[in-house]
């Protein structure tokens, strides 16, 4: 955290001010900073285009790195500079299942990824070199605030395997959530279609088709519940852009820490950073494949994420 008194001899957009002081700062970064409620103005978020003045105080809640210019002398490739290698839950020569945790986006430009710390792994440990063979490839993605397991591919046969497994929806994905309302019934199938509105990226679900629309199945049942919350097993039938955090909000029972779909007030109160949602397992078939004989008829679980043994001993309520 940084506290920056303004020294302005007129007032000026807070936007310009801040780019004047860190030229690193691009205008997609301070639109996310905004978002993300890492930027104030004397204690309150104020949008970019608001004028600052000398008496002002900002406060910046943001890494260093992303206030500094990079080295033009750091030429390296970003995933060197990821945080760690990926904490991995299987390994075999044809495949990888890696744990990601909340937070950390699968991809992108920025050093610290899932995939730069699969990359970074797999170069300490000898297995892979940029520019020397096939890249390790994700075969699915999470969102940011989501945890949990992410298949990636060591090479371009796993990948192809994988990614058909998936399209075919032959490996089964179990989810752990916890939701703000405890649904009634406790079990049970929720259809629909999913609809995208690209312009504010979120979706909606509706009761009946309409173009452009694609018919969504996520069946769920309750494993125990604290208070005014719920602990669920989610299963994906299909597996479309924020399904599951779209269909527990249509039937009233947002995830715990969804700021995009939940109930922000109760985020406040329980303090919860990201959506208290884990992809906690993959379930493989039995398969042929020689490749994937590692994983064949196999279960593969993550860690348990804090929040379910919170709710389970009643702290989480």
């Amino acid at each position: 955290m940084r506290k920056l008194p303004v020294d302005a001899a007129a007032p000026v957009r807070l936007d310009k001010y801040l780019t004047r002081l860190f030229p690193a700062l691009s205008t997609g970064a301070l639109n996310k900073a905004l978002r993300e409620n890492k930027i104030k103005l004397n204690g309150k978020k104020q949008p970019l285009a608001t004028r600052v003045q000398r008496g002002d105080e900002i406060t910046l809640y943001l890494r260093e790195e992303q206030l500094s210019p990079p080295d033009p002398a750091d030429d390296q490739p970003p995933f060197l500079r990821a945080r760690c290698p990926a904490e991995l839950i299987y390994e075999d020569e044809a495949l990888l299942i890696a744990h990601k945790p909340a937070g950390l986006p699968v991809e992108g430009d920025a050093p610290d990824t899932l995939l730069h710390r699969v990359w970074l792994g797999q170069q300490q440990a000898g297995h892979w070199q940029p520019g020397a063979g096939f890249a390790p490839a994700l075969c699915h993605r999470l969102d940011t605030g989501t945890s949990g397991l992410v298949l990636v591919a060591k090479t371009a046969e796993a990948e192809r395997l994988l990614t058909e497994l998936i399209r075919q929806r032959k490996i089964q994905k179990t989810y752990l959530c916890v939701t703000f309302g405890r649904p009634q019934p406790p079990s049970g199938t929720l259809g629909g279609y999913l609809c995208k509105d690209a312009a504010k990226g979120v979706v909606k679900i509706l009761p009946h088709e309409r173009p452009g629309a694609k018919p969504v199945e996520t069946r769920y049942a309750t494993r125990a519940v604290s208070g005014r919350l719920a602990l669920l097993e989610v299963e994906l039938i299909t597996g479309r852009t924020h399904q599951i955090r779209a269909h527990l909000a249509s039937i009233g029972c947002p995830i715990l820490g969804d700021s995009k779909y939940g109930n922000n007030a109760a985020n406040r109160e329980l303090r919860l950073k990201y959506q208290a949602l884990c992809a906690y397992q993959l379930r493989f078939p039995t398969l042929r494949e020689p490749a994937l004989a590692g994983v064949s008829g196999r279960v593969f679980r993550a860690p348990q994420p804090w929040y379910c043994a919170q709710l389970l001993s009643g702290q989480l309520r």
